[in-house]
């Protein structure tokens, strides 16, 4: 009896595994996005219907313009990758495959970026690159190379994040069959190691493009007039225009490259997790060596990168913050964070702001870690059915998809439809949760990428020993799921936290004056004339930093040498 009822009760836990994630996901993300596209692909008959039109596709498509952004969008997304994947593979061999004091602190300094809101990093890089900035030698202001350099700075983490995940995990030991053979160092690395490393490389590269190619707050602030991308270019025929036709065909443009990168990353990601057991020893760092030449050169580039392309700009931008309106160093702009700004340019003071901002993350923490926690409990799994291993791939793919989609599209989506959802009676529209709920959509692929390669790796035998012992199934879920990605969790949490503090294309549509968050605050006090309100912005960009670089410290230490994730 108690053998036939088990396999029920597992089959509806899992059910509802399945289940909570597919609806949330349909409701707050499927539901506002589809119906913004329907707005934009069927036109008023006249009669108090809408009838199907597809001369927006033939429209648009025919347009110079829209090609000429479709090529900047890719000849960005695919410099940014490049460029990307050469720098960031001596950083992945560096913090994961050496050891020295403070590789923790650098690991969490490296990936502050990736969390950083994106107006903040267009304000800090449009800093270094006007003509009176540290860099306006170069003449970068709003050009392609400027633009590139910043996609590098956000996705650098990215690839020694998923290259030196597995890095670390690596067996040493053909490479030092290769050595003691007569390879050279480069050769040894080029025939054996790189090789393996290849399905890590080609995944990062797949996701860093799907970054690129959907960026936002950096193209708009630093390509001005002359560089945008598809994503720019929806926000602007949405907001501005109020051309849904435009901004529809757009985006299923921008869906089909999202799709064609989940799909490459996918494939290579399944092939990377397949490489990684957390059943054996973890191949562990040797002591860094600056006299030997395979360790000098790698700490030497990642030093010149972490120092020029990390630290510089975020260090521009603190010093800027302590220049008072008339040019003086002082506290005149932290002092100022307690008002409302010049002409009262806020209704909300900097530090009420914090304060929303703050809460709302943890809400939205709160329901990415719930939601994605269920997802990846379904994915790690690996069916014995070839149905049920598409199914599950499948679902896997479905929760990537905000990654791609505009953040903008998501929220005036929200405003099309969540008005009288399913009928309740109640406007979601002017509810607390909904600034939340937004954050967590954007929040929950990450959740599921740092948390997945860990219960991925888990040995199946694991679980079967602990059933053949007796445990059932919560209980075996407990003992060896959740106490292998414990760690893995933490680092989950501190994602979803970071990325909800910063979030700021769907919180602009979304968030209420009165509850205004910090990234929109930065982004009314920079569109406001007058010093005293700029000096404002970067003070509470320099706020807005710490505090993702602080949650993102706490998160790498709690993570400590368990490895998971892929940023």
């Amino acid at each position: 009896m108690s053998l036939r009822r088990r396999p029920r009760w597992a089959w509806l836990g899992w059910g509802v595994a399945v289940g909570v994630p597919l609806v949330f996901l349909a409701v707050f993300f499927a539901w506002p996005v589809v119906a913004l596209v329907v707005q934009g692909f069927f036109a008023d008959d006249g009669g108090g219907g809408r009838t199907l039109d597809l001369s927006g596709f033939a429209e648009v498509l025919s347009e110079p313009r829209t090609w000429r952004v479709v090529g900047q969008t890719l000849a960005q997304a695919s410099a940014g990758t490049v460029l990307s994947v050469l720098l960031g593979l001596p950083g992945a061999y560096l913090l994961y495959r050496c050891r020295f004091p403070g590789r923790t602190f650098l690991r969490g300094l490296v990936t502050v970026p990736f969390v950083l809101p994106t107006v903040v990093v267009g304000v800090a890089f449009r800093n270094l690159f006007t003509p009176s900035g540290p860099l306006g030698w170069l003449g970068w202001e709003e050009s392609f190379a400027g633009i590139v350099v910043a996609l590098v700075f956000f996705n650098y983490s990215v690839v020694v994040r998923t290259v030196g995940g597995l890095w670390e995990r690596l067996d040493p030991r053909a490479e030092q069959a290769a050595r003691a053979l007569g390879a050279t160092p480069w050769r040894a690395f080029r025939t054996v190691t790189l090789p393996a490393l290849g399905p890590a490389v080609a995944s990062a590269a797949s996701v860093v493009f799907l970054f690129c190619s959907t960026a936002f707050g950096v193209v708009l602030v630093l390509g001005g007039m002359r560089y945008g991308t598809i994503e720019t270019e929806i926000w602007i025929r949405t907001t501005q225009f109020l051309d849904l036709r435009a901004a529809a065909v757009l985006s299923v443009l921008q869906l089909v490259v999202v799709v064609a990168a989940l799909l490459v990353s996918a494939r290579l990601r399944t092939r990377r997790e397949r490489a990684l057991q957390l059943t054996g020893e973890r191949s562990g760092a040797h002591p860094l060596d600056l006299r030997s030449v395979r360790d000098a050169l790698p700490a030497a580039v990642t030093a010149v990168v972490v120092g020029g392309l990390v630290v510089l700009p975020l260090a521009g931008l603190v010093l800027r913050s302590f220049r008072g309106p008339d040019g003086a160093w002082s506290l005149a702009n932290y002092a100022a964070l307690g008002t409302t700004g010049g002409r009262n340019a806020l209704t909300v003071t900097v530090w009420e702001a914090t304060a929303n901002s703050l809460r709302i993350a943890a809400v939205a923490t709160l329901i990415a870690v719930v939601v994605g926690g269920l997802v990846v409990l379904v994915v790690s799994r690996r069916p014995r059915s070839h149905g049920l291993r598409r199914a599950v791939g499948g679902l896997d793919a479905v929760f990537m998809l905000p990654l791609g989609v505009s953040a903008v599209t998501v929220g005036f989506g929200f405003l099309l439809t969540l008005d009288r959802p399913l009928g309740l009676d109640v406007d979601l529209r002017t509810s607390g949760l909904l600034v939340p709920i937004a954050q967590a959509v954007v929040a929950i692929p990450l959740v599921v990428r740092t948390m997945l390669p860990v219960l991925r790796a888990i040995d199946p035998r694991l679980r079967e020993a602990a059933a053949v012992l007796g445990a059932p199934p919560g209980r075996v879920l407990a003992s060896v799921d959740l106490a292998l990605g414990a760690r893995s969790l933490g680092l989950a949490v501190g994602f979803a936290f970071a990325v909800s503090l910063g979030e700021f294309g769907a919180t602009s549509f979304l968030a209420r004056p009165d509850a205004a968050t910090l990234p929109v605050v930065i982004y009314r006090l920079v569109g406001q004339p007058g010093a005293e309100n700029y000096g404002m912005a970067l003070a509470a960009s320099v706020v807005l930093a710490v505090l993702t670089a602080t949650v993102m410290m706490v998160a790498e230490r709690m993570r400590g040498d368990s490895g998971g994730g892929e940023f």
